[in-house]
């Protein structure tokens, strides 16, 4: 590998000379642009708007727009007067803890290597970083930019990776989260046991780029002059039934963890059960005492006639009663008066 920068990591009073090397590297095929009817590349020229004349890269220079609106032209020269160009130092501001930073803030990697004779004090930085769990934050100047880094360990190797500004990390405004969807504690149980049938340590020797592998096979099938894929192939990779909602969520989960070789919770089951029971009586116990309640007020108004039709019929009888009543007596009264005459 060859090394894309070289200078010192500083912290404190100690100072670690270090090269720089890319940690990773693009593997996908390289494709240039050509004419589909015969192969002929197609070059781009860096022509001018006015006149359309060719213009060599050595005289091409970059144009800045002012805050007042006027356009400013910088050379290469110029740039790399600045004198941040002129740092060659990787500076520790800060030691964090590791689970601070967020992966989202992550962006290059690169390798650090020991560019003095003795890398003790190479060796001293990575076993501090790792016995203490932390994160050195840097700022450093790689290709014209100042860039925030952290400095952390791989594999017995100091690395630095280049952080995301703030400003550069979108905020996470997203339309579908604007109401919040309700889950059952079931569901989220049996998600969480979906997850742990799927349980891993990672491996990414495991992985493979499935699109570039399939390139290269349709690239040697072309040059062989046959097809790698045929249509049958390319439907049944295309098929999908286009329905991204789940009927059942919880269904779809218990069918989930089976299939991979668990077993689904039976208090799950009981829970539903008693939920639909729960329901179920507590429906029927509504339904009973509103037709109870329906029936009484029906009721109320039959009662009340009846009672009317009844004092009516008994009111006749209480005069006939009264008109015997007096009769007796004036018999009772008339007796006595018999007797003496």
């Amino acid at each position: 590998m060859r090394s894309i920068w070289k200078g010192e990591v500083s912290f404190g009073l100690v100072n670690v000379p270090v090269k720089v090397y890319s940690a990773t590297e693009d593997h996908d095929l390289r494709a240039r642009q050509v004419d589909k009817k015969d192969g002929v590349r197609i070059r781009y020229k860096r022509v001018r708007d006015d006149n359309g004349e060719e213009v060599e890269y050595s005289d091409i220079a970059k144009a800045y727009e002012s805050d007042d609106g006027e356009t400013v032209i910088l050379t290469k020269d110029e740039l790399a007067s600045l004198p941040v160009e002129q740092n060659h130092e990787i500076e520790v501001t800060e030691f964090v803890p590791a689970d601070q930073v967020d992966p989202v803030a992550f962006d290059n990697a690169y390798f650090l290597e020991p560019a003095s004779r003795s890398n003790r004090a190479y060796v001293l930085m990575r076993e501090a970083l790792e016995s203490t769990d932390r994160l050195a934050i840097c700022t450093f100047t790689l290709r014209n930019r100042t860039r925030l880094c952290a400095l952390r360990v791989y594999k017995d190797v100091l690395m630095l990776q280049t952080l995301l500004w703030p400003d550069e990390i979108r905020p996470a405004i997203l339309e579908g989260l604007d109401k919040e969807a309700k889950v059952r504690p079931q569901e989220v149980k049996m998600a969480a046991s979906l997850i742990e049938t799927m349980a891993a340590d990672f491996e990414p020797e495991k992985y493979e780029d499935d699109y570039q592998n399939q390139l290269k096979e349709l690239i040697e099938a072309k040059a062989a002059g046959g097809e790698a894929f045929t249509v049958e192939e390319r439907e049944e990779a295309s098929d999908d039934d286009g329905d991204d909602e789940v009927a059942d969520l919880l269904a779809a989960l218990r069918a989930s963890v089976k299939d991979r070789g668990g077993k689904a919770d039976a208090s799950d089951d009981d829970d539903d059960d008693e939920d639909s029971d729960s329901q179920k009586t507590s429906s029927a116990k509504k339904s009973s005492s509103s037709s109870a309640k329906k029936t009484a007020t029906k009721k109320e108004p039959a009662k009340k006639a009846a009672a009317k039709k009844s004092t009516a019929k008994k009111e006749p009888a209480k005069k006939s009663t009264s008109k015997s009543s007096s009769a007796r007596k004036s018999t009772a009264k008339k007796a006595p008066a018999k007797k003496s005459a």
